[in-house]
């Protein structure tokens, strides 16, 4: 099994928790990218992060001093926004980094696909971001199948917890052999299943954390997450969509 979570615009060094392990698997196609990003002008750079200033010029000087082998923090330390504060992976014991290390991947613009332990230096850019690299419009299109491939284990069982901007990643290239199980954390309004943006990722990080606590290998048992008031509905949930409604 595999699990798929979004990264974070906010990010850190932390070199002082745990050590990171191996570097990213696609960190020749980054240095591509990274050679791309270091090519634009300040103005540039920040109309592509429609960004303020302030995070225009830090981002700006974080591309060019950038080093891909040097002061690196593990990637699941080094996000730190709301899905990774709730998953809270820093008092992880160590059998559930073990967990996640094996089953957690986490896919990103500027790496395509990271292991947890990987090393990671701050970076800005999203999936979606207009870029032109090697002639290609459009990260989608310069990762192609490449991260579905990466992501993919013999199981055939992916759990989507990302957003849809990063699942696009990887949901063309599926095969009708894979089952792609989407989590869906929301409250009924008119009749209709709602997701909000904030309660979604603070779910999708408990639900990370919930699956290394219990080491799940069966994605049936998922169905007993019962964290921050959401339960499983049987009634709303398909194959392919697992629901939880609070």
């Amino acid at each position: 099994m595999r699990i798929i979570i979004s990264p974070a615009k906010k990010m850190n060094v932390k070199e002082d928790v745990l050590l990171w392990q191996n570097l990213p698997v696609f960190l020749h196609r980054t240095a591509k990218i990274m050679e791309w990003m270091e090519s634009l002008s300040l103005a540039e750079a920040k109309a592509l992060w429609g960004c303020n200033d302030k995070l225009a010029q830090q981002n700006y000087e974080r591309f060019r001093d950038m080093r891909l082998d040097h002061n690196l923090t593990p990637a699941i330390l080094s996000y730190e926004g709301i899905q990774y504060q709730y998953m809270a992976p820093a008092v992880f014991e160590t059998s559930m980094l073990a967990y996640i290390q094996e089953n957690l991947r986490i896919l990103s613009g500027f790496y395509g696909v990271l292991k947890p332990m990987d090393g990671v230096t701050p970076y800005r850019l999203e999936m979606q971001a207009k870029t032109v690299i090697e002639g290609i419009d459009g990260l989608y299109d310069f990762w192609g199948s490449s991260l579905y491939e990466e992501v993919v284990d013999h199981s055939h069982v992916i759990v989507n917890l990302a957003s849809k901007e990063y699942s696009k990643c990887i949901e063309p290239y599926l095969k009708p052999e894979d089952r792609f199980i989407t989590c869906v954390f929301g409250e009924l309004s008119g009749g209709k299943v709602v997701q909000k943006g904030v309660y979604a990722k603070m779910a999708r990080g408990e639900m990370v954390r919930f699956m290394a606590e219990k080491r799940l290998s069966d994605v049936e048992k998922m169905k007993a997450f019962d964290r921050l008031g959401y339960q499983f509905c049987e009634e709303r949930s398909t194959e392919s969509e697992f629901v939880f409604l609070k």
